[in-house]
């Protein structure tokens, strides 16, 4: 009975370093992208941020959007890639990340967390990805995935009206 609650315990230290692991390398790049949002370093930015994956996030919800309402009709299928390439090029910048930030009281004096903080706000979802949340429980806010190796921002929660220039 001992051995058996042992390998259990040891199984289930073995999936929370899992997780823990993850979070952490992920973390490492989350934190890379805000000093480069900080910084303004374009090149650093674009290392961490899948532009493709979020034009066609952009694109998706446009889409989702206009055909919810009635006015639009098959007009938004019809403008939802041009207004996402757009998007995707105007507002998915350092510096537009910069004001967002700014929104929420983050100054370029602010101190950016290490990645062990930063780990500390990653959820391992079961697709393989990790998003940041806000809170411990709390929902999701912008999700990255690993790709070639770096953990890039790839998806956002929330509404399109929080895309402001």
């Amino acid at each position: 009975m001992r051995i058996a609650a042992a390998v259990l315990a040891l199984a289930g230290l073995t999936l929370a370093s899992c997780a823990t692991g993850k979070k952490l390398d992920a973390a490492a790049d989350v934190h890379a992208l805000l000093i480069s949002i900080r910084d303004n370093d374009q090149a650093s930015f674009d290392a961490h941020v899948d532009r493709a994956a979020l034009k066609r996030e952009i694109q998706a919800r446009i889409s989702a959007e206009a055909a919810r309402d009635p006015r639009f009709g098959s007009l938004g299928a019809l403008l939802a890639p041009g207004l996402a390439e757009l998007a995707g090029e105007t507002l998915v910048q350092p510096q537009m990340f910069r004001l967002v930030a700014e929104r929420y009281g983050y100054t370029p004096q602010t101190k950016i967390p290490n990645p062990i903080v930063i780990s500390q706000a990653l959820k391992p979802l079961p697709d393989g990805r990790v998003c940041a949340t806000r809170t411990k429980d709390g929902p999701c806010l912008l999700t990255f995935s690993k790709i070639a190796g770096t953990w890039k921002l790839t998806g956002f929660e929330g509404g399109l009206s929080e895309l402001k220039i």
